[in-house]
C-alpha cells in the first residue's frame, strides 16, 4: 500500500516543497524580525530619550495596522493571488526598517516600525502563507501543512533575536536594524517562489460562484466563528505582551540583556515543535478543544512565572513552555476556518479573525507599557492577561465547530 499523498496531484513533490519552502522562509523572516523588536526598546529609549510607552505605542500601531489591513489584503489575495502582494510587502518591510534605523524621535519610530512594518506584515505572514499551503496540499493534510509553515515562523525568531542582540552589543541598535534590512531583502525571492501557488485553484465546483458578501454573511451567522475570533484577541494580547515587555522586565530583575534574547530564541526553537505538534493533532482531534487547551495552559504558565522569583533558569523554562504553545493556534484557526467555510475566502475570513488578534496585540504592547509607566511594575498587566486567557480558553472549548450547510453538502 502507498502512503496517502500530501500535496495536490497538480504538482510534483519537488514543486510542492519549493512553494511551501518559499512561503515558510518569507513567514519565518517576517515573524522573526517582528518578534525581536522588543529587544531594541532599552537602547532606543536611552539614545532618543523616549519612554517605554512611546516605544510600545509604535509596536501597538504596528499591530493594529496589521490587524486593520489584514482582511483587505486577504481579500486581494483570495481574488488576485499571493505573489505580487507578498512581494510588495517585502519592499514595505525594507522601507519600514530603514526609516526606523534613521529615527531621531518617537514619531519616526511609529511611522517606520509601526505603520510601514504593520502593512508589510499583512502581506507576508500567516494569512498569506496559509492561502499558499491550502492550495498546495490535499484537504485531509491541511492542518499539518499549516502547522509546518507556522513552525517556520519560529525559526526566524531563533535566528533573529540573538543576531540582533549581538549586533546591538557590539555596534549599536541602528546597525542591528541594518542587519534586519538584509534579512528582509531575502524575503523577496522567497515570496516570488511561494507565489507560484497562484496557478492552483482556491475553489471547488460548489463554491466557485460564492461571493465575498455571502461568505461574510455565513461567517457572521456562525456563532462558533464569532467565538473563535473573539478568543483570538487573547492570543494577541498574551504573546505581544511577552515579546514586547519581557526584555525590560528581565532588565528590571537585574538579569543580563542577553537572557531576553535567549528567551525569545528558546520560544522560537520550541515553537517549531509546538506548531508541528498542534498541526498534526489538528488533523486527528477536535481543533476547538486543542485551541481552548492552548489558551488555558498559556495563562497558567504566565501566572506561575510572574508570581515566582525570576532567574535565568526559570525564564528559559518559561520560554520553552510558552514556545510549545506559541503559534500552535495558527494551524488550528486556519484549519477551523477551512472546515467550517472551505478555502474560497480563507485569507479574508482568517484576516477578519486576525483583526481581533491584533486588537489584543495593541493592548498587550501599549497597555503593558502604559501600566508599567504608571505603576512602575508589570504585576497588574500579567494578572489581566491570565484572567482573560482563562475566560477565552473556556469559551473556545465550548464553541460550535459545525461546518456550514454548503460545506457539509460538499463534503457529503
Amino acid at each position: 500500500m502507498t502512503a496517502p499523498s500530501f500535496h495536490t496531484a497538480a504538482l510534483s513533490r519537488a514543486q510542492s516543497l519549493s512553494i511551501l519552502g518559499g512561503a515558510a522562509v518569507m513567514l519565518s523572516l517576517a515573524m522573526g524580525m517582528r518578534q525581536s523588536l522588543g529587544l531594541f526598546q532599552p537602547s532606543v529609549m536611552h539614545e532618543l530619550g523616549i519612554t517605554a510607552a512611546d516605544f510600545q505605542f509604535a509596536i501597538a500601531v504596528q499591530n493594529i495596522v496589521w490587524g486593520i489591513t489584514q482582511p483587505f489584503v486577504g481579500a486581494l489575495v483570495d481574488r488576485y493571488g499571493a505573489r505580487w502582494i507578498a512581494s510588495s510587502g517585502c519592499l514595505l518591510y525594507v522601507a519600514g526598517l530603514a526609516l526606523t534605523a534613521g529615527a531621531t524621535d518617537a514619531l519616526t519610530i511609529t511611522l517606520g516600525a509601526g505603520l510601514l512594518v504593520g502593512i508589510a506584515l499583512s502581506c507576508t505572514t500567516s494569512s498569506i502563507a496559509a492561502n499558499i499551503a491550502a492550495r498546495v496540499v490535499v484537504p485531509t493534510r491541511r492542518s499539518l501543512a499549516f502547522g509546518l509553515v507556522s513552525a517556520a515562523g519560529s525559526i526566524g525568531t531563533f535566528v533573529a533575536s540573538p543576531f540582533a542582540q549581538t549586533l546591538m552589543q557590539h555596534h549599536g541598535w541602528r546597525l542591528a536594524l541594518v542587519g534586519f534590512i538584509g534579512m528582509a531583502a531575502v524575503m523577496l525571492p522567497a515570496a516570488f517562489i511561494g507565489g507560484r501557488a497562484d496557478r492552483l485553484p482556491n475553489a471547488t465546483s460548489r463554491d466557485k460562484d460564492l461571493t465575498l458578501g455571502r461568505a461574510l454573511e455565513e461567517a457572521w451567522r456562525h456563532n462558533g466563528y464569532v467565538v473563535m475570533a473573539l478568543a483570538f484577541f487573547v492570543c494577541g494580547l498574551q504573546l505581544v505582551f511577552i515579546t514586547s515587555h519581557l526584555p525590560t522586565f528581565l532588565a528590571n530583575c537585574g538579569l543580563d540583556p542577553m537572557v531576553g534574547a535567549q528567551a525569545l530564541a528558546v520560544i522560537g526553537a520550541f515553537n517549531v515543535m509546538g506548531s508541528w505538534l498542534f498541526g498534526w493533532l489538528g488533523d486527528r482531534y477536535p481543533k476547538r478543544l486543542l485551541l481552548g487547551l492552548i489558551y488555558v495552559l498559556r495563562s497558567l504558565f504566565i501566572a506561575s512565572y510572574f508570581s515566582l522569583p525570576v532567574t535565568q533558569a526559570s525564564t528559559l523554562v518559561f520560554a520553552a513552555a510558552m514556545g510549545l504553545l506559541w503559534l500552535g493556534v495558527i494551524p488550528l484557526v486556519n484549519g477551523l476556518v477551512t472546515e467550517i467555510f472551505g478555502i474560497r475566502f480563507l485569507s479574508t475570513l482568517t484576516g477578519i479573525a486576525f483583526f481581533s488578534h491584533q486588537v489584543g496585540s495593541f493592548l498587550g504592547a501599549w497597555g503593558g507599557g502604559l501600566i508599567y509607566d504608571v505603576l512602575g511594575t508589570y504585576d497588574r498587566a500579567w494578572q489581566v492577561a491570565v484572567l482573560i486567557g482563562l475566560i477565552a480558553g473556556t469559551a473556545q472549548l465550548l464553541m460550535n465547530d459545525r461546518p456550514t450547510a454548503r460545506v457539509a453538502a460538499q463534503t457529503a
